[in-house]
């Protein structure tokens, strides 16, 4: 898992930008962080919804291509549960369901004291391709 994770945290520019880390990959699993900055803040003055969805999307990513095959999004949908102004935001993916074409995963999406922020639901796209070549 150790490569799979060296390769999101290298090739991801978006996450790189958007100040988002990756923690852990294991077999259809993902933790990511993302300290919360001046630049996350949408014109009410709570995080974007976009950087929300930023995050969760890219645990999603590393839990989908955590098996070696290249998986990409064919649909991704988001609630958000509570609004969050500063501190750090925790997604974390798992894998409910996988079959040779496509794999189902939940974000749980939470703040510094586990509170609910939002949770993402996304369907991947199982290629053929190996990712790692």
């Amino acid at each position: 898992m150790e490569n799979i994770k060296q390769f999101f945290s290298a090739h991801d520019q978006f996450a790189k930008h958007s100040g988002i880390e990756l923690l852990d990959v294991a077999s259809g699993y993902a933790k990511v962080r993302m300290m919360i900055m001046d630049y996350h803040l949408n014109g009410v003055n709570i995080v974007h919804g976009g950087a929300i969805f930023t995050l969760a999307d890219f645990a999603f990513a590393a839990a989908s291509n955590s098996h070696g095959k290249v998986a990409v999004a064919i649909n991704a949908t988001i609630s958000f549960m509570k609004a969050t102004t500063a501190g750090i935001l925790i997604a974390e993916a798992k894998e409910i369901s996988l079959t040779s074409k496509f794999g189902n995963y939940i974000v749980n999406i939470t703040d510094e004291e586990n509170n609910l922020v939002a949770v993402y639901q996304g369907t991947a796209y199982r290629k053929k391709n190996e990712l790692l070549k």
